[in-house]
């Protein structure tokens, strides 16, 4: 592999030569008049001869510089001009974003048009998948975890937290049987979806069952009542919409139907749920943009 020269020494070389001046060079580059001198000697004991007469003033460059100088401003020039198309290209590419089949599909897709009218220059790559994909790998710029604690494989930081509560659609309550009470849960159908086992706490059904327990008597056992269970929540959520039964639903990924009245709260008692995190690299070159990312979720809540 060919040796690369010294990049520090030719910066300050061009610098100089086309300011001819050692002070303007130093103040260009963010140093002192003296490192400026310090760099061009070794510039100059790499090459093997002086680059510039420094005596009798005004500074001039010798031969052997007057022959570098063209090249080393040239090529300066071009690698500027090659790293500012990419970062232009990479301002241009997408920002993708990965979070669950159920945030992007009920929370995040539908505000989408109010993204592009505000941050229209950026645009977004939706990856959904229940898979924690590897961001230090870059499988994506950034994620929106659901979790019970902060996650620690990036930089994060909350968005938002959920409650799960049971609700239905308004229709089954005004043409089913009543729900006044959760005794008349024997009359009704429970929804469920599975929660994998390392999920602490999960808010499911039973756990909901127990706690009503401690709180209203006559509270029905689980194997009194009709069940209808789904591997993926988003099949248990439009399940629910569709007035087949009564989940246990986190008020962010319904609230649109609960806002519209299409879904009520069936029994006013819910579960804790999770936070809502941002996370990405903490080195990620476009942070300007996934910072704006940031502020834009919390403000269309």
């Amino acid at each position: 592999m060919r040796k690369l020269p010294p990049l520090i020494e030719l910066r300050a070389f061009e610098a100089t030569a086309r300011h001819m001046s050692f002070k303007q060079a130093a103040s260009e580059l963010g140093v002192t008049p003296t490192a400026i001198s310090h760099q061009i000697r070794l510039l100059e004991r790499y090459c093997g001869h002086p680059l510039f007469r420094r005596q009798p003033r005004p500074l001039m460059l010798t031969e052997v510089g007057a022959r570098l100088f063209p090249g080393i401003r040239d090529g300066i020039e071009s690698f500027a001009t090659a790293l500012a198309a990419v970062k232009r290209d990479g301002d241009r590419q997408p920002l993708r974003v990965t979070t669950t089949n159920a945030f992007a599909s009920r929370w995040l897709v539908p505000r989408l048009p109010h993204w592009r009218e505000r941050r229209g220059t950026v645009p977004l790559e939706v990856i959904g998948t229940d898979a924690v994909l590897n961001l230090h790998a870059g499988d994506a710029d950034v994620a929106i975890r659901n979790a019970a604690t902060l996650p620690s494989d990036g930089s994060a930081r909350e968005l938002f937290r959920d409650t799960f509560w049971p609700v239905c659609s308004s229709r089954l309550l005004s043409t089913g049987p009543p729900l006044k009470r959760a005794a008349d849960l024997r009359r009704h159908v429970l929804i469920h979806w599975y929660w994998p086992p390392f999920v602490p706490n999960a808010p499911t059904w039973q756990r909901w069952l127990a706690l009503a327990r401690k709180k209203w008597r006559d509270v029905p056992e689980h194997n009194e009542i009709d069940h209808l269970s789904f591997r993926e929540e988003l099949h248990a959520i439009e399940a629910v919409i569709a007035g087949q039964g009564i989940g246990i639903c986190s008020d962010v990924l319904v609230a649109h139907e609960l806002a519209t009245g299409e879904l009520v709260k069936a029994l006013n008692l819910g579960l804790p749920g999770y936070g809502f995190y941002l996370v990405h690299s903490v080195d990620h070159p476009r942070h300007k943009a996934i910072d704006a990312f940031g502020a834009w979720l919390q403000s269309v809540r």
